[in-house]
């Protein structure tokens, strides 16, 4: 984060939250840094300017990143917020974007609150809208405001899906574990075997007919279906082991996130258990320099690590440590139909909250050439470029006269961080072919597009008997 004489570096705000989540006084940060409480003071208060000399104090003294106090940081908090004050209900206030982006800068707690609010409304009205009403964890009553699988994707892209002590549990079992290049699979099964008594069986479908993973308390037995191919079964086992062997360290990050209890707990539980198991498959300081060595060709990394091209796209928007950062990825993973169930995210991520990706995303395109690597740079409507690229893949093996299991990820960082990969050689990054993309339909203002599937409610639709534009539903601007 470079000071220039042109950028000012206001940061009251995320200096004060440092120092209460620090739980320090003024007087003490200030003595620390220092500087006079009354200067700290005009710190907190934006009436100065941050130096270079105090940010570079706080990372001396507080050993942080100084980027995560960066006003980058709260831009996704600035975009959900958009989103939501789009809504037709909020239309007649006519909130200018400034305005959006100061309370998401000087309040990110009470922006937080209102987009969580927003979506209990908004969930609450499209069960309305079908007719249907969900049950509380207990299964009596109402529903919960927020579904548990919206609460852990919030809860993980507040930490900006990454947890260092996991990445820290993973290269510690993987030390242990000693595995030979693409050796994983026999490392961690002797331990399960050695360590814990634990069997694995590769089983039939006819055995497991709606399972992939399943193990039994009793017997000591882990079964996973033949439908799983070997990353699938390599990630299983690494699973396994990550449970029997952090269970109380996992138990007790959960308890520490506030979750609900009930089924909210143990999806995080599970979703944490995920990123341990990716952590031991793909340790990360050994994972980030084979990707750095490659740049980040996915397939030579799979062929390292014995892992599948989403796990790999998963573990590459983990890479956040302060001392060994890797290209801040996103990712998502959608269907046929556009239904998104991947949506991690490193650093900035372009896409909308509240609905789907934008159809001009070749993410789309994907299944049409299956397994084929699709490349695309594209704009948002604030003007940001990101360098993507999206392929099919497929969790387990499907059955001829069934349905297909096929799915795409996509895969993007921001441009500035293209030139790192092998993907971008040979294009001109400095005046690339760009795609103009924005959210979902609802909340973009992009005149004159094609595939647009309903107009903005932030606008007004023109209707006019003479004319056919180029989009279905043209605006008044």
């Amino acid at each position: 984060m470079a000071l220039t004489p042109e950028r000012k570096l206001f940061l009251g705000v995320r200096l004060k939250r440092l120092r209460r989540e620090l739980g320090l006084t003024q007087s003490r940060m200030a003595e620390d840094l220092g500087v006079s409480p009354s200067y700290l003071n005009h710190l907190e208060r934006n009436q100065r300017p941050v130096t270079a000399q105090v940010l570079l104090r706080l990372a001396e003294v507080y050993d942080i990143d100084v980027r995560s106090l960066s006003a980058d940081q709260d831009a996704a908090g600035a975009q959900d917020l958009s989103e939501v004050l789009a809504d037709q209900l909020f239309r007649d206030l006519g909130i200018p974007r400034h305005e959006i982006a100061e309370v998401a800068d000087n309040a990110p707690g009470v922006a937080d609150a209102i987009v969580r609010l927003y979506r209990a409304y908004d969930d609450r009205r499209r069960l309305a809208d079908l007719g249907a009403f969900d049950r509380s964890e207990d299964g009596q009553g109402p529903g919960p405001a927020v579904t548990p699988s919206d609460w852990v994707r919030d809860y993980i892209q507040s930490q900006r899906n990454f947890f260092p002590e996991l990445d820290e549990m993973g290269e510690r079992l993987a030390a242990e574990l000693k595995p030979e290049v693409q050796g994983f699979v026999t490392s961690a099964r002797n331990r399960l075997a050695e360590r814990h008594g634990v069997q694995v069986r590769v089983l039939p479908m006819e055995v497991l007919p709606d399972s992939i993973r399943r193990y039994d308390h009793h017997r000591r037995r882990l079964m996973l279906s033949e439908l799983l191919g070997g990353p699938g079964r390599a990630f299983a086992i690494a699973y396994q082991l990550a449970l029997l062997e952090h269970d109380a360290e996992l138990n007790a990050m959960v308890e520490r996130s506030g979750a609900p209890m009930g089924p909210t707990r143990r999806l995080l539980k599970v979703s944490l258990a995920n990123y341990l198991a990716a952590a031991a498959m793909m340790p990360y300081e050994t994972f980030r320099d084979t990707c750095e060595k490659t740049q980040y060709d996915i397939a030579l990394v799979r062929a390292r690590f014995g892992a599948s091209f989403e796990q790999v796209c998963h573990r590459l928007t983990t890479l956040s440590r302060p001392t060994a950062r890797g290209v801040p990825f996103f990712m998502l993973r959608v269907d046929s139909a556009g239904n998104i169930s991947k949506r991690f995210a490193g650093a900035a991520f372009p896409f909308s909250r509240f609905g789907g990706t934008c159809p001009r995303w070749k993410i789309h395109s994907a299944f049409r050439t299956p397994g084929k690597i699709l490349t695309q740079i594209v704009e948002t409507p604030d003007g940001a470029r990101y360098f993507t690229l999206s392929r099919t893949v497929w969790r387990i093996a499907s059955p001829y006269a069934e349905e297909d299991s096929e799915l795409a990820v996509g895969l993007g960082c921001e441009l500035k961080h293209a030139s790192r990969l092998v993907y971008a050689r040979g294009l001109d990054l400095t005046d690339p072919v760009v795609t103009e993309i924005g959210p979902a339909c609802r909340v973009c203002e992009r005149p004159a597009c094609p595939q647009r599937a309903a107009e903005p409610v932030s606008r007004t639709l023109t209707v006019d008997d003479f004319t056919k534009s180029i989009s279905p539903y043209p605006f008044a601007g």
